[in-house]
């Protein structure tokens, strides 16, 4: 699967985070205006270009972002870690979306966290394993991650789904968790992009594998999620919410790859 965000695309964002006007940047890296305007538009490297000055100028992480403009890609465990988890994608027109499903493979009870597009697929994978959905959780309530509520809640009676901020923090138990089968899933409030923005944190898997974040649009592999709320909140939210996990913690995002904590902290050009 490609990054969600081309190194264009975390170019821009980092530009708009910092308030630099496009032609300050252009001279930052070296580029005419037309170079620097096909860079972000594409993420096509027109020719050499001056990334130590360019990424300080824009508030990036210097040799991230030259590692991201080699072709970076994250590096993920064997999924196998984590038998219990399966991602659904789903698109409409440009816009690709991803969900998630874990379920206890004892008790069959399961969780989904968003919808994406068309939840057809996840109802169809619930009916052949027998899967029982106890709760779905909205990571925020943009229209790409929740447009299968209803089609949800009408093909599983007794759904209860959980958003931000209803139930609030303390209805999932800081101590114990809120139960699934034998996992166990917390909250951590992930605002900035969303101001609803909501990051769910999965332990208990067998085994001992490592957690699992549901980190929806505030952080993709390489990049973060648009700040329309406020980018330095986005990213301080990240910070201490996300990257403050154990390195190992499997980041499931919204858009693009899966990814880690270790490899955002290691490679994420915002950080």
């Amino acid at each position: 699967m490609n990054l969600e965000d081309h190194l264009g695309d975390v170019i821009r964002k980092a530009r708009a985070m910092s308030g630099v006007q496009l032609g300050e940047a252009a001279r930052a890296a070296g580029l005419t205006e037309s170079e620097f305007r096909l860079l972000e538009e594409s993420g096509q490297i027109p020719r050499t270009v001056d990334w130590g000055r360019l990424a300080c100028r824009v508030g990036l992480h210097p040799q991230k972002l030259e590692h991201l403009a080699r072709g970076w890609l994250p590096r993920v465990p064997p999924l196998d870690r984590w038998r219990r988890l399966r991602m659904f994608t789903t698109q409409q027109g440009a816009n690709t979306v991803n969900a998630y499903l874990v379920w206890d493979e004892q008790t069959l009870e399961a969780a989904l966290f968003d919808t994406g597009w068309d939840p057809s697929e996840v109802l169809a994978a619930l009916e052949q394993s027998g899967l029982k959905l106890k709760y779905l959780f909205l990571t925020h309530g943009h229209l790409d991650h929740v447009s299968g509520v209803e089609a949800v809640q009408d093909a599983v009676r007794g759904v209860e789904v959980r958003a931000h901020p209803k139930p609030a923090p303390r209805d999932l138990p800081e101590v114990e968790g809120l139960p699934v089968g034998r996992l166990r899933i917390w909250f951590r409030p992930t605002p900035g992009h969303a101001a609803d923005g909501v990051t769910y944190v999965i332990r208990g898997w067998p085994g001992e594998a490592p957690p699992v974040a549901i980190v929806g649009d505030a952080i993709f592999a390489g990049s973060i999620g648009r700040g329309n709320q406020s980018w330095e909140l986005a990213r301080q939210a990240v910070k201490d919410q996300i990257l403050s996990l154990p390195p190992e913690t499997l980041l499931c995002p919204g858009h693009g790859p899966l990814t880690t904590v270790a490899e955002e902290i290691a490679h994420n050009p915002f950080f």
